[in-house]
């Protein structure tokens, strides 16, 4: 992946905020002032963030019928930019929701085993563009396991290294790099739906 100067990546972000939605799902007890999400919404504060009342229960429904409703007032397609939990309850919306989400960046997914949510993470391709950031050192999924699941979900895998959580504690703030992720993931997500609106012209033809 070719590392662009920020003011670039700004500039293309900002650009892809005309035809997409993007949507920052947070993980357990939310994402403090210093952690990138919120960083990333500082910056671009035209970005959606799903809310909810109770951000210490790793109940998974309460994740993914937030981050519904939000997706639902959406009037483009959406990218969902998921931490941890949040990463989980994005794919189970993408799934649920595929007329709506057009892409996922899944950060730091947590195991699903761990919170007992297995039964209801999707275990198959999404079916749209997205990309799993994962660490070796992650204390919430083994990073053989976010191979596992990368290939399970049809994701680029982008491997940082020893990199923590990829949050706020393991140093991740305003995390430039992340944006150029998410740029080019963006710019997958739009050759993929040129992709598919001349399949139909041609269909129809």
């Amino acid at each position: 992946m070719k590392f662009c100067h920020i003011h670039q990546v700004d500039h293309a972000l900002t650009a892809a905020a005309e035809h997409y939605d993007f949507v920052l799902v947070p993980g357990l007890y939310d994402s403090g002032p210093d952690h990138w999400q919120t960083v990333w919404q500082q910056r671009f504060p035209f970005w959606k963030r799903v809310t909810q009342r109770k951000w210490d229960d790793p109940y998974i429904e309460l994740w993914i019928s937030a981050t519904s409703r939000l997706v639902q007032q959406c009037s483009r397609p959406v990218i969902l930019v998921g931490h941890s939990f949040g990463a989980l309850a994005s794919t189970c919306v993408a799934q649920e929701m595929p007329e709506k989400v057009g892409g996922l960046m899944l950060v730091a997914p947590a195991e699903p085993s761990l919170f007992g949510v297995d039964y209801i993470v999707p275990e198959c391709d999404l079916e749209v563009p997205s990309v799993v950031v994962a660490s070796h050192d992650d204390r919430v999924m083994q990073f053989s396991r976010a191979i596992h699941w990368s290939s399970v979900w049809g994701s680029e895998l982008v491997d940082l290294g020893n990199a923590g959580h990829i949050n706020a504690e393991a140093g991740f703030g305003s995390w430039l790099y992340g944006l150029e992720v998410l740029r080019s993931l963006a710019s997958r997500v739009d050759e993929q739906r040129q992709e598919k609106s001349e399949l139909v012209l041609s269909a129809d033809c």
